[in-house]
């Protein structure tokens, strides 16, 4: 049974600002994510593009919001460390899913890979279940459903990581020239690393459970 957790009737309304912060920015990272999708998918165009450049404007401002209120907070509901933690790692999502959208233009990539379609696809998967989890950061006392998303999360990781490798491997089977391997290789990077930073910040807000359980 999830224990009483007093601190989420203790804590002044203020300081409730971070799950509400970490909830608008985990909803932005599912947007981004599902706009690299389509992007995937359909294309780059110019709204597209414009779409994209409001998203890294929202996610820099979630994160100045986040850290502004962490320096005038003297009592927040979860460590400082933690909190200053996922607030980065959120923003870091958001601006490495927003740099692959972006490159998609400027390498002037002909077609998109199978990989690149499937990196995509598991990346919305990654996102919405990061946004699953930063809602558990208000009922951290619920430990048994934290763990089991997180499994799942990182399920979806290592999922991930076969499919980079895959693209990886075939980067250097020969079929690429030179320039193409570096256009594709930074894209497959900054999706990858988006990836893993899913999984680290529910693996942090698992260890904040188990703290405070």
């Amino acid at each position: 049974m999830p224990k009483f957790n007093l601190m989420s009737y203790i804590m002044p309304p203020e300081d409730k600002m971070f799950f509400t912060l970490f909830q608008n920015s985990a909803e932005l990272c599912i947007e981004t994510a599902k706009l690299y999708l389509e992007i995937i998918e359909s294309g780059l165009n110019e709204e597209k593009k414009e779409n994209v450049l409001k998203a890294k404007k929202k996610g820099s401002l979630s994160l100045k919001l986040t850290l502004k209120q962490l320096n005038k907070s003297f009592i927040t509901p979860l460590e400082r460390e933690d909190i200053q933690y996922i607030a980065v790692n959120l923003y870091k999502i958001n601006k490495k899913i927003g740099k692959a959208c972006l490159n998609l233009d400027v390498y002037k990539l002909k077609e998109c890979t199978d990989e690149m379609k499937e990196q995509a696809s598991i990346l919305v998967k990654a996102s919405c279940k990061l946004g699953e989890i930063i809602k558990c950061l208000k009922k951290v006392s619920d430990v048994e459903l934290i763990t089991k998303l997180n499994i799942e999360m990182k399920e979806l990781e290592t999922y991930g990581d076969g499919v980079h490798r895959k693209a990886i491997s075939d980067l250097f089977s020969g079929k690429y020239d030179a320039l193409e391997v570096i256009k594709l290789r930074d894209i497959y990077k900054d999706i990858e690393n988006s990836l893993d930073t899913c999984y680290h910040i529910s693996d942090t807000i698992l260890n904040v459970a188990l703290k405070q359980s």
